[in-house]
Formats: structure tokens, C-alpha cells, sequence
């Protein structure tokens, strides 16, 4: 799998602004603004999907998609990884088992014909919410969300530079964080934090998933649960709060989800019952 796209490659860019208040404006000062681009995702040299999305980490947000939204069911599944730029955007080619591809291609014939599109790939009400899988929840002080969340700041370049990007962190059962990737998407940062602990495992790397959590910067909705899920994560915090489905979700699979995170204080929306939660 090629490497060649990588944490240095440019997220941001200068501009020139003028800061004030009240109607009055200081000279020009130069700002830094988060880069969004398209990136394309082919599959075997068919193009699946198009997101927007930070220009860091590809490498890992492509295969990170591609497992939680059940294109590849293990990371060993892809067997190229190749990054192209051009003027348009980003393209990224991956070269995945043909059973897998065999099984996107029936998926991709399942849109055709279709007028609107609110959930990519869904055509009747019964698809719109995907079976999620069962996880083994963690033990999880509340010492150790709040250490996460003192730690954050540090492990976001990108967010202190300009402001506008969400962060997906792995924090180990102390809640240091241990990895984190950044995106001007939420759900993209997930998976490029999801795609970058499997790329790690395939590398046998691996993080120890069953004693850590994830830290997102966002509100935890459904699809946050249920890509945690997919990956195998068992405890979830957001700094926001999470919705009706999002709790419905956590429940059905047996995750540990915390939400609206913040010094201080945090909620739990769901503990599985065979889980302590320490207070030291």
C-alpha cells in the first residue's frame, strides 16, 4: 500500500483579512484558512463516491471509508493504495478483493433509476438504518475523559491554526491520546482515525482497541456510532451531544457513549451494564 500522501501534506492556506470590531478594521493582517478539496474514491478503477474533505492523511481516510461503510469488512482486503493530484481535486485508486468489489458493484446497481438521494446507496426506508454490529465495552473513569480533553488542544495543528477543522482522537484507558486526526468534516476525521489504527494492525502496530476510546469534536450522531462500531471501538465520547439514534444505536450494540465533554463535567448516554465507571 503506498504511503506517498501523507500528515505533511499542505491543509491550509494564507489569506489576507481584516481584523475589527464595532465597524472599525486594523490593517491587512495574513490569516490561515482550513483547505477543503474533492476526493475521489475508485474502487478497482470505478469511481464510487466524491466527499470533500482536508487534503492530510488520505491514505487513511480511504481505507478508514472504506471500512466503516462496509465497502471491506478487514483492512488485509486492500491490496493497493495509490493517491493522484490534480487541478479538480484528489483521486484515490484502491485495489480491493473482487468478492468485495463484486458486492460494491450490486450495491452501486441498487441506485440506478433513483430521483434524490438522502442517504448514499439506500433505496427503501428499511436500509436507511444498517444492522450495527455488537462491541465489547471498555471500563472508563471519568478521570480519563477528562484527561482527553485536556490533552486535545495540543494534538490539533490544524484546528489552532485556522479554526475550522473537527479532530477524531484514540485515547488509551488513562485517556492519553495516542493518535488523533483532524478533518474539516467530522465524519472524515473518524475515519481517518479509524483508517490509521488499521493501517497500524496490518503493520502489527496495533493499538489495543478493547481498553481505549474514541474522542470526537462533534456531536456523536448515528453514523459516529455506528462507525465506531464498525472498527470495533466500544466507547465513544463527544464534545456534543448526542441524538435519540445515536443513544438507540449505543444500546443495540453494547457501547459505552459520553457526551457533551467538556472540563469538568461530561454526560453518559449509555453504559452497558456488565461495565464499571470508575470515578478516580
Amino acid at each position: 500500500m503506498s504511503t506517498h500522501h501523507t500528515r505533511d501534506a499542505v491543509a491550509r492556506q494564507p489569506v489576507e483579512v481584516r481584523r475589527g470590531a464595532n465597524g472599525w478594521y486594523t490593517d491587512t493582517q495574513e490569516d490561515l484558512l482550513a483547505l477543503e478539496r474533492p476526493v475521489a474514491l475508485v474502487y478497482n478503477g470505478i469511481s464510487h463516491a466524491v466527499m470533500m474533505a482536508s487534503p492530510a492523511d488520505l491514505e487513511d481516510f480511504a481505507l478508514g471509508f472504506s471500512l466503516s461503510e462496509g465497502i471491506l469488512a478487514n483492512a488485509d482486503e486492500c491490496y493497493d493504495l495509490d493517491i493522484h493530484e490534480a487541478p479538480q481535486g484528489l483521486t484515490v485508486h484502491l485495489t480491493i478483493a473482487s468478492q468485495r468489489m463484486a458486492e460494491l458493484k450490486q450495491r452501486r446497481r441498487s441506485l440506478t433509476g433513483r430521483t434524490g438521494c438522502g442517504l448514499c446507496g439506500t433505496e427503501a426506508l428499511e436500509q436507511a438504518i444498517r444492522p450495527i454490529p455488537s462491541v465489547m465495552a471498555p471500563s472508563l473513569s471519568d478521570a480519563a475523559i477528562q484527561r482527553s480533553l485536556q490533552e486535545l488542544a495540543a494534538h490539533q495543528p490544524l484546528q489552532s491554526a485556522t479554526g475550522a477543522s473537527h479532530g477524531a482522537a484514540w485515547c488509551d484507558a488513562q485517556g492519553r491520546i495516542q493518535r488523533l486526526r483532524e478533518d474539516v468534516g467530522r465524519h472524515n476525521a473518524l475515519d481517518k482515525l479509524i483508517g490509521a489504527l488499521a493501517r497500524e494492525a496490518l503493520a502489527r502496530e496495533a493499538l489495543p482497541l478493547g481498553e481505549g476510546f474514541a474522542l470526537v469534536t462533534s456531536r456523536a450522531s448515528y453514523e459516529m456510532v455506528h462507525k465506531c462500531a464498525s472498527a470495533g471501538i466500544g466507547a465513544l465520547v463527544a464534545v456534543s451531544a448526542a441524538t435519540a439514534l445515536a443513544v438507540e444505536q449505543a444500546q443495540t450494540a453494547g457501547l459505552l457513549l459520553a457526551g457533551f465533554a467538556r472540563p469538568g463535567r461530561h454526560l453518559i448516554y449509555h453504559r452497558p451494564t456488565s461495565v464499571a465507571m470508575a470515578h478516580g
